[in-house]
């Protein structure tokens, strides 16, 4: 080996252990994969680079990163055990070095189809912790028509190593914190459900106390079974298993459909609820359902923390690279501290204790939704001057 050479192969074992580092220390997941395939991608010097992993509960793969600007489509492919090359990898637990991946048999063609992509060459390497196999990381087509070599192999692999058991961390981190959240936020609700019917075994219990503890146990259920379907929701959207049903979607329409669903809503608390739409929004490639679900959440949220007298005003906007949909309360405004937090799970306004009642996680599975579809969510907003929650929706190229 040239002295040039060895000095790259040095270089490269160095730049792997300060990357070995950071992984180690980033205990979320997504941004702990984002930073896998961009290390990826740097150390073989390649066009692209994603993960798959494995379903443990279908044994399935699927993409969970990928770096490009159609990384939001390729989550959507499910890659077959069999028929492709990182089902290969995974039976065998061998890395795979392609140089000609178009006249590899292997090759599953449809995420090149789905993303519009061109795959020429790649190398693909197990994520193996303690001999399981728990996923694939790839990389794809050498930069400036170059080959990928045995060295961009062992380099990957060992950066597959590391990452392997990073992932396998930020998994058991992830489950054992959310489990702990959740046991935490179903608390009160058992706690009001066992205590009131306890107070119902009371001899002597007069009819109208009778009722009125029914009715708080009927209510206190309800609140519970709503945060278990959140829960069971916003897992589905982190884990990347709930996929996009995408179809040419009108925005108006959206608009129009969650006004009319909260419409009594906002006269019963005599809120004035409207649109802004003022020009035709471009069509969209979007889950509409999905969509509807988020605005709904927002749009839910600002009547729920609005006074009489407030306004609620769902606006549309288009700039030709995306839609952006925002939802504009007259309210009480969020302090500053607050709206760091906001779309994070669990987390209420801490001048809100009392007045609205959630699960938490609404924001987090509006935040969810959105980012499934390469947007971006935020809040401004001003204390005793209302709300604005504002979210982005690309247009298809």
């Amino acid at each position: 080996m040239s002295q040039s050479g060895l000095e790259e192969r040095v270089e490269r074992l160095e730049r792997i252990i300060e990357i070995s580092r950071s992984l180690n220390s980033t205990l979320q997941l997504p941004p702990l994969l984002e930073q896998i395939i961009e290390a990826g991608r740097e150390l073989t010097d390649s066009a692209a680079s994603s993960i798959m992993l494995v379903d443990r509960k279908t044994g399935e793969l699927h993409f969970e990163a990928a770096t490009g600007t159609r990384r939001v489509e390729v989550r959507s492919v499910v890659v077959p055990m069999e028929g492709s090359i990182a089902g290969w990898v995974v039976q065998n637990n061998q890395p795979v070095i392609i140089l000609d991946a178009q006249q590899d048999s292997r090759l599953y063609r449809q995420v090149d189809e789905t993303v519009d992509y061109y795959t020429q060459s790649l190398i693909a390497v197990p994520l193996a912790v303690k001999g399981k196999v728990i996923g694939v990381l790839e990389a794809l087509n050498k930069a400036e028509g170059g080959l990928f070599s045995e060295d961009d192999v062992k380099i990957l692999s060992i950066l597959a190593d590391q990452a392997a058991v990073a992932i396998e961390n930020a998994i058991l981190f992830e489950q054992s914190d959310l489990v702990a959240e959740i046991v935490h936020e179903i608390r009160t609700p058992l706690t009001s459900i066992v205590g009131y019917a306890e107070m119902l075994r009371r001899p002597g219990l007069a009819e109208e106390m009778r009722g009125a503890f029914l009715l708080t146990i009927r209510q206190e259920a309800m609140r519970l079974g709503r945060m278990v379907n959140d829960f069971l929701e916003l897992a589905r959207l982190e884990s990347g298993r709930t996929f996009l049903n995408r179809e040419q979607v009108r925005v108006e329409q959206i608009v129009a459909e969650v006004l009319e669903v909260l419409r009594l809503q906002a006269e019963e608390k005599q809120i004035a609820l409207q649109a802004d739409i003022p020009a035709p929004l471009p069509p969209l490639s979007a889950d509409a359902a999905r969509l509807k679900q988020a605005l709904i959440n927002l749009t839910a949220n600002a009547l729920k923390y609005s006074w009489p007298g407030d306004r609620v005003t769902v606006t549309g906007r288009a700039d030709g690279r995306a839609v952006t949909v925002g939802v504009v309360d007259t309210g009480p405004g969020i302090p500053p501290e607050a709206q760091e937090r906001l779309f994070q799970k669990f987390y209420r306004v801490p001048a809100s204790e009392g007045e609205a009642v959630g699960s938490g996680l609404g924001l987090a599975i509006c935040r969810q939704i959105v980012e499934a579809h390469g947007g971006t969510i935020w809040v401004e907003s001003e204390v005793g001057q209302g709300s604005t929650f504002y979210f982005t929706l690309p247009l298809s190229e």
